[in-house]
């Protein structure tokens, strides 16, 4: 439903893309060649714009960190926590992990363990992580008070250390996104609507990853089993179509108030 909803929106003269927290090579799973859109995709939390009619970055905030002395340090710091890398041609660790392996091959997404000088660059995003209970995101969600108090530990160390050059986002409980400073969904968005030159923003989105988002956009909504859906205007569940709800029933009422 959700499919046939955003052909017909692009269709009718709209503009479609995702905006998300995914790679590139684990949005090569489960959007790149599935999920129609007529604009460069927003990856990395905003970090970076994606065209896939050419298979290139048509913008990126690089991290204003040197990995190679970062990174392995931060796992020294943390070694109760998994540090990624996501890179552009796969997602980097640099410790043998099974559960790692297992959930990024259940996920579609290419994966090498290497020196955090040997990965390659742009240096766009990395991440923390807790241990992988099974091979979906969805065990990361559950956490015990221990492992909350080692990602607030966590937190508040990067905020203190590099708050300056970053920007972090907790996905959910036990994932936390890093990023360039001033790097974010919204402002990614915001920076494609005026490059297209449209005139009105609407965001769907279902988590804290998606708030700024939500808040910032000219229209947003929110599914109704989404974790933020508190907050938003409802659509119906996220299995049911959220998006076809969207582009069905929400947008014609705002198009006929704004003419």
């Amino acid at each position: 439903r959700n499919l046939e909803a955003i052909r017909y929106f692009m269709e009718n003269g709209g503009t479609f893309t995702v905006n998300t927290g995914r790679s590139i090579p684990m949005s090569l799973h489960n959007i790149l060649g599935i999920v129609p859109h007529n604009a460069p995709l927003l990856l990395y939390n905003g970090s970076a714009a994606y065209d896939e009619t050419t298979g290139q970055l048509t913008r990126y905030a690089p991290l204003d960190l040197d990995p190679g002395t970062v990174l392995s340090f931060l796992q020294e710091r943390f070694p109760a926590l998994n540090v990624e890398v996501q890179a552009l041609d796969a997602h980097y660790l640099m410790r043998k992990d099974a559960g790692w392996e297992d959930y990024c091959e259940n996920n579609g997404c290419p994966w090498k363990y290497a020196e955090p000088d040997k990965i390659p660059g742009p240096f766009i995003k990395f991440s923390f992580y807790g241990e992988f209970r099974e091979n979906t995101v969805a065990s990361m969600y559950q956490a015990t008070e221990e492992e909350l108090r080692q990602f607030d530990e966590m937190t508040e160390f990067m905020v203190e250390r590099y708050g300056d050059k970053i920007e972090i986002f907790r996905a959910c409980a036990r994932i936390a996104d890093i990023h360039a400073k001033g790097a974010s969904k919204l402002n990614s968005a915001r920076q494609l609507q005026r490059d297209l030159e449209k005139k009105i923003l609407v965001c769907v989105g279902d988590a804290e990853n998606d708030l700024t988002m939500l808040e910032g956009a000219d229209y947003a909504f929110c599914p109704s089993d989404g974790t933020v859906a508190d907050r938003f205007p409802n659509v119906c569940p996220c299995a049911e179509g959220a998006v076809a709800d969207v582009i069905y029933e929400q947008i014609p009422a705002i198009l006929e108030n704004r003419a």
